[in-house]
């Protein structure tokens, strides 16, 4: 039975997977591994070093859609967090479905195959460019502003101007090979297609947490430091 309002520490941590298996992204990405048994989030988060709010924060977000004014999410933890975000879509995810599209297109001399393998590597490189920016210039900005110092003219509103939608490119590729690829091996396109719907849907799941609750974090500390 899914669960109705928010999740509390107080919580089995195996019910919040089990109810809610995307936070299985999140857990992981935490750095929080399987095999907790029947322990609270605050004992898991407790063992793995976790910081339980920031957990917390970002699961209650992605479930409801709605930020939780009351929270007291770590700016550390959640740094960490997105850093991990990025090693797991750029190391792993994306070589991971490349892989899945040679063996599931075959015919790597077909024109249209070798189209769809073209549109799908400069999508990543447009991922690796937009998560490149923020591990050299934003996360940096942040770092500084954790140490109480603003450098420059640089603003977090800088970020959201510049914050665009990098799942949509790949829900175009989705939509080609449902429209347009010819009867082949159903079994593994159908794999690779559920596989890049996964994707998307977590990408977007990423920049929502960035838009709805890193965004407003940096924002509020910016304001504090211009009032100190």
């Amino acid at each position: 039975m899914y669960k109705l309002g928010k999740y509390t520490s107080s919580d089995s941590m195996s019910d919040l997977i089990c109810d809610n298996y995307p936070m299985l992204f999140v857990m992981s990405r935490f750095g929080i591994s399987l095999g907790f048994g029947e322990k609270t989030i605050s004992q898991v988060c407790r063992l793995s070093g976790v910081d339980e709010n920031t957990f917390l924060a970002v699961v209650n977000l992605l479930i409801s859609k709605v930020r939780d004014e009351t929270a007291k999410p770590s700016l550390p933890c959640l740094l960490k967090y997105l850093r991990n975000s990025h090693s797991h879509f750029l190391d792993f995810r994306f070589p991971s479905i490349r892989q899945e599209l040679v063996a599931a297109l075959g015919r790597q001399h077909d024109k249209a195959v070798s189209a769809i393998i073209k549109f799908y590597d400069e999508y990543v490189e447009q991922v690796h460019t937009h998560m490149d920016y923020e591990e050299k210039t934003v996360f940096p900005y942040v770092q500084s502003l954790l140490k109480g110092k603003k450098q420059g003219d640089y603003s977090i509103r800088i970020f959201c101007r510049q914050h665009d939608n990098i799942e949509s490119k790949l829900s175009e590729l989705k939509n080609i090979l449902i429209k347009y690829y010819p009867p082949g091996n159903a079994d593994i396109l159908n794999a690779v297609l559920f596989d890049i719907f996964v994707c998307a849907q977590d990408l977007a799941s990423h920049n929502f947490i960035e838009d709805n609750l890193f965004v407003p974090m940096i924002s509020q500390m910016e304001l504090n430091l211009k009032k100190s």
